[in-house]
């Protein structure tokens, strides 16, 4: 028969043994779904570097603005939705028709969603020269669609997004000077995302633009 003590020093052995495996567990479930932040520079040094080809590019490679959860908004509209500040109109279609959005490259508010471009973080162009040529085409929709990451598309003035075109960062930056560090860590978190790679000549004008920019911070999760 089991004493009192004996089931003491059953019950705190069950107690310990609770504790020896649940503990990881705990643990597990606290660790971020990606990697950690990491300072800039680290997330610079992180990108792959490699020679661009432009060789067989067409816009029409890349499938946009598309309807991905079917719910009758497509990839522009849920962006402009997601992006104003203030609770925006939409009409029939989920045609988005006012609102109050932030241009953060030229410092700019819009009310009129005509005057805004969603632009791709890393344009097209710029992706296929850097991997994406190597992608199936359900792929490179899902890059050009990309409303998982805070970072991949962003609403700003048509005037800006098309003075940047197909440009890197070697070639154009916000002309809002303030918004270049941010700029440019969008733009290394996007790449780390999707893999994408950089040529030299953009490597070094990442390096010195982060060379003033303090504790701006890299942060991102692998594309699905």
């Amino acid at each position: 028969m089991m004493t009192m003590f004996t089931r003491g020093l059953a019950a705190a052995a069950l107690l310990a043994l609770h504790l020896a495996t649940a503990a990881p567990t705990a643990v597990a479930d606290d660790l971020p779904a990606g990697p950690a932040p990491m300072a800039l520079p680290v997330g610079i040094a992180a990108l792959t570097v490699a020679e661009e080809s432009r060789d067989g590019y067409k816009r029409t490679s890349f499938k946009h603005w598309v309807d991905a959860d079917r719910d009758g908004c497509n990839t522009r509209q849920e962006v402009l939705k997601a992006e104003s500040r203030i609770a925006p109109t939409v009409g029939a279609g989920c045609k988005v028709t006012a609102g109050q959005w932030y241009s953060y490259y030229d410092g700019v508010t819009v009310t009129d969603p005509t005057g805004l471009d969603i632009d791709h973080m890393v344009p097209l162009a710029e992706a296929w020269d850097s991997g994406a040529s190597a992608w199936t085409a359900e792929r490179r929709e899902q890059y050009a669609n990309d409303l998982t990451a805070e970072r991949s598309l962003v609403a700003v003035t048509a005037r800006t997004n098309r003075g940047k075109a197909d440009k890197d960062p070697q070639d154009w930056l916000p002309p809002l000077a303030d918004a270049r560090c941010t700029y440019i860590s969008d733009w290394v978190s996007t790449k780390l995302r999707w893999s994408l790679s950089v040529d030299r000549a953009e490597q070094a004008a990442l390096t010195r633009i982060a060379e003033g920019c303090g504790q701006e911070a890299v942060e991102y999760e692998p594309a699905p």
